[in-house]
């Protein structure tokens, strides 16, 4: 089969959307298919530059599928990080030439309304992936008199599409309550092979807890953003006493953050990537994990699989990988009181858990990104029958 994908965010950019569809594009080429994938050329933030701009020209490649590249502008100053791809007739034509059995738009918001476009143009089966909670994003960006008009957007745009995926059970009734229709399950999946107990390391823990590996240890791994609620975490780092707190990755709220933390048992790593983030992953006692706004939460998923139970957010796609007092625990949104007693609890309660991390482990286990990508071949193959049924 050969797919065009139309995405607003890919690498170097790193979150959970762009490492779906990393894992999906090597799956793809794995099980013998060709994909052509049209994304925002990426900005040059501080923390992206030591990947080296000649590594992201207009046409590169990834697995073996051909990456286009198309001029973009940052989403400043709500969203700096976020590149809007400027769509350009080319992409046409190059759709012409690629000759795709089926386009698929990821998050269309703008690069994503071109692809469905010309999707609609040539009578193409198109399917549409639904990745971010845009109405909830509009109240944490400060722009809340958008959130109706958001609602509408998702629903029109959405509706185009021969079908429509959403990657947790919760956001599949959020989209249909939206009123989008013809939505289907994305199924989760995890690298449960990397992601390992085993990967535990003591000079990793070392350098988490700043120097103190005998403190109980909590971690954050993800992008620093207003919207991920971090800020929350400053109630059980200052409320329990002799804890410590790792917090991996980067983002717009970095400096802010860093303020807000500074005096208190908190270590900012930046980014890590391949084997440390994998040994960070696992040399921790929990994960803590405020946002309420994720409609999956990958990372959370990769400490699951590292044997580390999560504190999660009750709200959005948490609740489908989170079985409070089964594999974890979950906090109220906005309970900060909730939120410290749940970390306090995990962190000095060993027999609790060891428990719930070793059901983490085993839920993470039986997920496979091939699995994952075998079922979305098989949307692929619905969406080309929905196209023929009804647009023939």
């Amino acid at each position: 089969m050969r797919i065009a994908y139309f995405t607003e965010t890919f690498l170097p950019k790193i979150d959970g959307v762009v490492t779906r569809l990393s894992r999906t594009l090597e799956q793809l080429a794995e099980l013998g298919h060709e994909a052509i994938i049209f994304a925002p050329l990426p900005s040059l933030a501080p923390s992206l530059r030591g990947a080296g701009r000649e590594r992201y020209r207009p046409s590169e490649s990834y697995a073996g599928h051909r990456v286009v590249r198309v001029p973009s502008v940052a989403f400043k100053p709500w969203y700096p990080e976020l590149m809007l791809g400027l769509p350009r007739p080319r992409l046409g034509r190059e759709i012409d030439r690629f000759v795709p059995d089926v386009v698929h738009v990821v998050n269309p918001v703008v690069l994503g309304l071109w692809g469905t476009a010309i999707a609609k143009q040539r009578n193409l089966p198109l399917l549409a992936s639904y990745h971010t909670d845009l109405p909830q994003y509009t109240v944490h960006l400060k722009l809340s008199f958008l959130n109706p008009l958001s609602k509408a957007f998702l629903r029109d745009v959405h509706n185009q599409a021969h079908v429509n995926l959403c990657t947790s059970s919760p956001m599949v009734n959020s989209a249909r309550g939206l009123g989008i229709k013809r939505v289907r399950l994305w199924p989760k999946a995890v690298d449960s092979d990397s992601y390992h107990p085993d990967n535990a390391s003591a000079a990793m823990r070392a350098r988490l807890s700043g120097g103190e590996p005998d403190k109980p240890l909590m971690i954050y791994a993800g992008r620093l953003s207003h919207e991920k609620r971090l800020d929350w975490l400053y109630a059980p780092i200052t409320g329990i006493p002799g804890v410590r707190l790792a917090i991996v990755g980067s983002g717009p709220a970095e400096p802010s953050l860093r303020e807000r933390f500074r005096g208190t048992p908190t270590v900012f790593t930046g980014y890590l990537r391949g084997a440390e983030l994998i040994a960070a992953y696992a040399s921790a006692d929990v994960f803590a994990f405020p946002s309420d706004t994720e409609t999956l939460g990958l990372v959370a998923m990769e400490a699951m699989a590292s044997g580390v139970p999560v504190v999660g957010a009750r709200a959005g796609g948490v609740p489908d990988i989170i079985r409070h007092g089964e594999n974890g625990l979950m906090f109220t949104p906005g309970d900060l009181g909730e939120l410290t007693q749940q970390l306090k609890e995990m962190l000095f309660n060993p027999e609790l858990r060891q428990r719930l991390g070793r059901q983490a482990r085993r839920d993470m286990a039986g997920l496979s990104w091939r699995q994952s990508t075998e079922q979305l071949l098989a949307y692929y193959r619905l969406a080309q029958l929905v196209r023929r049924r009804y647009d023939p």
